[in-house]
């Protein structure tokens, strides 16, 4: 387990302080996680966009996601790499490149998530199903206020 740093009581009292250990403790558990199937974050998310979107431009894929271009291609070429999507000419603009998850990328997918649910199970254990929909449902009117 990893310690807390020290923070004042005055300081461990503010929402954003609890907000950034929450988020730091989340990460590092899906880290854990998706690290047994050798997948890093950046990469499972990618993966879950290309999913959800695709087929995708990288270009696109890499606005949406908010990823730098660079760091787009080289996380396309790992997952490429990997088997896990297909980077064909995109049949409208035969320039782009169209981004298209794999077979073996859905099934690495769905062990993927059942691997973050778990971490996220882990992360909110000590809530009642009613407080982390409860918990979620804050979350989201803070990350998207006015929504």
């Amino acid at each position: 387990m990893v310690d807390t740093p020290y923070a004042p009581s005055r300081i461990r009292a503010l929402p954003s302080w609890l907000l950034g250990r929450a988020a730091a403790r989340g990460h590092r558990l899906v880290a854990e996680a998706l690290a047994a199937e050798g997948m890093r974050m950046m990469h499972h998310a990618v993966l879950c966009a290309v999913a959800e979107l695709g087929p995708v431009s990288q270009a696109e894929l890499g606005r949406t996601v908010g990823i730098d271009p660079k760091d787009m291609v080289a996380i396309v070429n790992d997952l490429q790499k990997d088997g896990l999507v297909t980077r064909t000419p995109d049949a409208r603009d035969r320039r782009k490149n169209a981004i298209e998850i794999s077979a073996e990328g859905k099934r690495r997918l769905r062990r993927t998530e059942r691997l973050g649910d778990a971490a996220n199970a882990e992360l909110t254990a000590a809530l009642s199903d009613e407080e982390r929909a409860q918990l979620v449902a804050l979350l989201t009117r803070i990350v998207t206020p006015g929504e």
